[in-house]
């Protein structure tokens, strides 16, 4: 599988640089396409009463190809393949795939498959964003591994988005940038099934350099069709956030509020889309607790040590599935990144976990991840 994602994504890089030298030789149709991507690998051991567990996983690797056309067309293809393939979700498959006019910073057009205008972390690389994983609110909420039992999209949907930056300052710096989009709402290479749309933007200020503070909204659904009907779960969700960046030192938080229920089955295989089954959460006495609502909140820290090479960083992570202390999930983490250069990185970290929807709530897991850029 990976050979014929390699393979797939040479040819049409190939294709595409025969195609740059057309033109009036001045103004090449094509610009030459670059060739890139990542792969990580990673060992994790949880220390848990009953359930020890330790293990060498291939994480995923990627490849992608982007470039322009016109000068003023940005387009990327980008496909994924993961250790495991036994799945929907984390087999070989076809992450981006859009093209964006960009003639104007102001206002940009982007068209076809790409991540969600929703919340700062969403968009980062996995390898940029630091930890071990994404924190609980982006994976839950934000369509990685999302409450409404969707199949996993890594945080993108298909659909049109406009965005921008203006207000520059004295020293050309742009103030505001705004992104909304139209999507199908089910998630990556699968059609709309209930004929609506997700609507789903955001905002943010930049005060000085390297801040943001913004606030994101999504009006949407998630639907699956079962005995000839469609059930469609309605999805209102809102995001705070805020961060400072400024070379390898990074501080981030973000708050996120969802309303709206999801199925109880994730949707890894064709039968499980016509599962429409409602999810539901009972608290330690039995007794079910309403779940419409899910909320959570991460605050990290990334501080260099070492210039260019070794950072230090600690998250704290709380997902709450029915925005109350029932089944709340608490990670409390702590880590070192060592960057021997910019295409290779280890990533080190210590997970203190408090879960309270196990009887025993309280484990701890340690995780060693070697990223390749290429």
């Amino acid at each position: 599988m990976i050979k014929r994602l390699l393979l797939t994504l040479t040819g049409i890089t190939l294709l595409f640089s025969a195609m740059a030298a057309e033109g009036d030789g001045n103004h090449a149709i094509f610009t030459k396409p670059k060739f890139s991507g990542f792969a990580m690998a990673s060992y994790q051991a949880t220390f848990q009463d009953g359930n020890n567990s330790n293990s060498f996983d291939l994480r995923l690797v990627r490849a992608s190809i982007e470039g322009r056309i016109l000068n003023d067309f940005y387009y990327k293809i980008q496909g994924q393949i993961n250790g495991n393939t036994a799945t929907m979700g984390s087999s070989p498959r076809l992450v981006d795939y859009f093209m964006e006019w960009q003639k104007f910073d102001f206002f940009r057009v982007k068209l076809g498959q790409f991540k969600r205008p929703f919340t700062y972390e969403n968009p980062m690389n996995p390898i940029d964003q630091g930890f071990m994983s994404y924190s609980q609110p982006i994976s839950r909420l934000a369509g990685f591994s999302d409450r409404t039992g969707m199949h996993a999209s890594n945080g993108r949907d298909i659909g049109l988005q406009f965005q921008g930056d203006f207000l520059k300052n004295s020293s050309g710096r742009n103030l505001i940038h705004y992104q909304v989009g139209v999507f199908n709402g089910q998630g990556i290479n699968v059609k709309d099934v209930d004929e609506r749309k997700d609507i789903i933007g955001g905002a943010w200020v930049m005060p000085i350099q390297g801040m943001r503070i913004g606030a994101f909204g999504w009006e949407g659904s998630y639907a699956r069709k079962s005995g000839g009907q469609t059930v469609s779960l309605r999805q209102h969700r809102y995001a705070l956030s805020a961060e400072y960046k400024k070379g390898d030192l990074q501080l981030r938080t973000e708050y996120i509020h969802s309303t709206g229920r999801g199925f109880a089955t994730t949707y890894q295989k064709s039968a499980d889309g016509n599962d429409a089954t409602i999810k539901t959460y009972t608290d330690k006495n039995g007794n079910e607790v309403a779940n419409d609502k899910a909320d959570g909140v991460y605050a990290l820290a990334i501080i260099p040590v070492v210039k260019d090479k070794l950072m230090a960083k600690a998250r704290y992570d709380l997902y709450r599935p029915t925005a109350s202390s029932v089944a709340a999930k608490t990670n409390y983490e702590v880590g070192l990144n060592y960057r021997f250069c910019k295409y290779l990185e280890v990533q080190t970290e210590y997970c203190l976990t408090h879960d309270r929807a196990l009887a025993k709530p309280d484990y701890s897991s340690v995780f060693v991840q070697v990223s390749i850029r290429y």
